[in-house]
């Protein structure tokens, strides 16, 4: 069991994800400056309850994954901007302070290895398929340039389509929490399966529709329906 500083976030982070912060809070400059002098990583978890900035009573979830520093750019006023890298999953096991930011204790979680490995052979193979098909479909609704290559590591591939999956962090958080490649895969191209016919919906709606009906930007009208499949990346907290 370790001890690790949090930091709660709007957000959910992914072993192998990217996660780029703007750091101005009092109590997070203090963490990322004690996390830089010490060369250790910081707990990343969805927010359950509570407040991104300024809430000292936030709830997380239980599960969340370690941030390693990897870039860091100094601003004024001891505010930082610093890229992280997601690392280890871990579980809460318990609350040691809230004061000046969360202190826990926690366990690093392994993943389960699948008894049968063709099984999750097939699973990436079908996947892989079904997630190109997703990307080609975003590129062609947003008109944004998405080059995502799966690993051939089927652990690696899980957590980089769980990050890519433009869905609520609700589920996201629950294809963190699954403990094994095989459930996370199962659950993914489940996901794709329903989205792939949404997004070809959606784009012959954006064919058909007049320009002049979609006001606003991005998506106009279709806003609501266009936020399914891009979330926000970069946190402001």
């Amino acid at each position: 069991m370790d001890r690790l500083r949090l930091f709660p976030l709007n957000t959910v982070l992914f072993p192998g994800a990217v996660l780029n912060l703007h750091v101005f809070e009092p109590r997070y400059k203090k963490l990322v400056s004690e996390c830089l002098e010490s060369g250790e990583d910081f707990g990343v978890c969805l927010i359950r309850d509570g407040d991104e900035a300024g809430d000292p009573n936030v709830m997380p979830h239980e599960i969340g994954t370690t941030a390693e520093i990897s870039d860091m750019t100094p601003l004024e006023g001891g505010r930082y901007y610093i890229s992280t890298l997601g690392r280890r999953r871990f579980r809460i096991e318990r609350v040691i302070e809230r004061d000046p930011y969360l202190l826990v204790d926690a366990t690093y979680l392994d993943e389960e290895i699948s008894a049968d490995a063709t099984a999750v052979e097939k699973l990436v193979s079908e996947i892989r398929d079904a997630f190109r098909e997703y990307l080609r479909l975003l590129v062609e609704f947003s008109g944004i340039h998405a080059d995502i290559n799966l690993p051939e590591d089927s652990v690696e591939a899980s957590f980089l389509i769980g990050d890519a999956l433009q869905v609520a962090d609700s589920m996201k958080q629950r294809l963190l929490e699954l403990s094994s490649t095989e459930q996370r895969l199962t659950v993914e191209l489940g996901f794709l399966r329903r989205l792939l016919p949404q997004l070809r919906a959606l784009l012959e709606r954006k064919r058909v529709t007049p320009p002049a009906e979609l006001e606003g930007a991005p998506g106009g009208t279709d806003r609501a329906d266009q936020e399914k499949f891009f979330g926000k990346h970069f946190s402001q907290n």
